[in-house]
């Protein structure tokens, strides 16, 4: 019996999707929880998986089509059935949106895997076939990892989820190519472009915030770092002792997650920490989830991993959601200091500036010292200067003592 896959609401401000990618092509067999489309939401490219089983008998769109939520997909059925073309028109006209670039159906055949829960995954490549067990596809879908390119253990019948792993912790992030533009040029912007440009102008309407600034003596940071870094089997970055020390500052000071509603300041449940990360789409702020919890070599390696979904354009609906704060820093671009855009939906955004060695009078003698500006942006419905200043006060500290985001 024919049965339809439908666009799944991939978050609750979804209302239409487009297709970015399709993974199956007619004929294909598909398991329920098969991943069968990516799409593009007004939060970032996801995967959908199939809400039923059975072989692809048609599939309704194309790539680069805009179809609302619940529109239909495909339409699965028996290996042999036969569906009459007048509901297959019946549910192509359900699913029209305005396509970029309608394709006929044999250009929509794309490479897929056949994920079957009770067997080995198969993944095919030019020359040769490399099993997985499903943890370890699983893994590297979370992961952002291209499971072909994991290393299979010397004498292993297959790559294991602890294969996985290790290569996403040896994987190098490809560094973004800066775009060329040429004066007086006229280019379209992408969606996610539009989405950060939407929500950037309800910001500065709705968000009355107020910014502090500090500086931070990084000296023992910069050294403890180099130090973990030489036997750490994962790389700790700056931004991860910033995740941490902020996660405690917001322990002290609960208030600074807080969101103003209908008359009342709601508290977040955990602790959830957004990162700005540039990608080739644009910039996203997937979120490290109860980073109060983890520990700093915990952070560094959820973070190596997040980076690389948002890299590969691999995040979650999970990844994305929660948030009171996301930390941007700019210090690698040799931005001294800046005052970032609180995301609306959060209460504060925290602006980080490069570190510079800097001539500071110690105790009479004049010390070279290693200083980071860091600015924070804050919603005045929710926290007075008081609290933010406390919190950040706190945050320096935290930072200017790193031995205790080590611990």
């Amino acid at each position: 019996m024919a049965k339809e896959v439908r666009l799944s609401q991939l978050g609750q401000t979804m209302e239409e999707g487009t297709i970015v990618k399709i993974l199956i092509h007619q004929g294909d067999e598909v398991k329920k929880g098969d991943v069968i489309i990516e799409v593009e939401t007004d939060k970032a490219t996801l995967e959908m998986e199939s809400s039923e089983e059975g072989h692809v008998k048609k599939i309704l769109v194309a790539e680069g089509q805009v179809i609302p939520v619940n529109a239909p997909v495909v339409i699965l059925g028996e290996m042999d059935e036969v569906i009459d073309q007048s509901v297959l028109d019946s549910l192509i006209s359900q699913g029209s949106g305005a396509p970029k670039a309608v394709q006929p159906d044999a250009d929509l055949s794309k490479e897929s895997a056949i994920d079957d829960e009770n067997t080995l995954s198969s993944i095919s490549s030019e020359s040769d076939r490399i099993f997985a067990s499903p943890r370890a596809k699983k893994t590297a879908r979370e992961l952002g990892i291209d499971i072909a390119s994991v290393s299979l253990a010397p004498g292993a019948p297959r790559i294991t989820a602890a294969d996985v792993r290790q290569a996403s912790q040896t994987t190098q992030v490809q560094s973004i190519s800066e775009p060329t533009y040429s004066l007086g040029q006229k280019f379209s912007v992408n969606r996610l472009q539009k989405i950060v440009a939407e929500k950037m102008l309800q910001s500065k309407r709705d968000i009355p915030c107020f910014y502090l600034n500090i500086q931070a003596d990084v000296t023992e940071l910069v050294q403890r770092r180099t130090e973990l870094n030489k036997t750490s089997d994962v790389k700790i970055s700056f931004n991860d002792f910033l995740i941490r020390a902020v996660s405690i500052g917001f322990k002290q000071f609960p208030i600074m997650t807080g969101q103003y509603i209908d008359g009342s300041i709601q508290l977040a449940d955990q602790i959830d920490i957004g990162l700005a990360i540039s990608t080739d789409e644009g910039l996203v702020a997937p979120v490290v989830k109860d980073a109060i919890n983890k520990k700093l070599k915990e952070i560094a390696v959820y973070c190596h991993a997040m980076i690389a979904r948002a890299k590969s354009n691999k995040l979650s609906l999970e990844d994305l959601l929660g948030g009171s704060i996301t930390i941007s820093n700019l210090g690698g671009f040799g931005i001294n200091s800046f005052i970032p855009i609180v995301v609306p939906g959060q209460t504060t955004i925290l602006g980080i500036g490069r570190i510079t060695d800097t001539c500071v009078p110690v105790e009479g003698s004049i010390l070279v010292r290693k200083l980071m500006d860091m600015t924070l942006s804050i919603d005045h419905k929710v926290a007075n200067g008081t609290d933010a200043a406390q919190f950040l006060s706190l945050v320096k500290d935290l930072l200017e003592k790193p031995k205790l985001l080590i611990e």
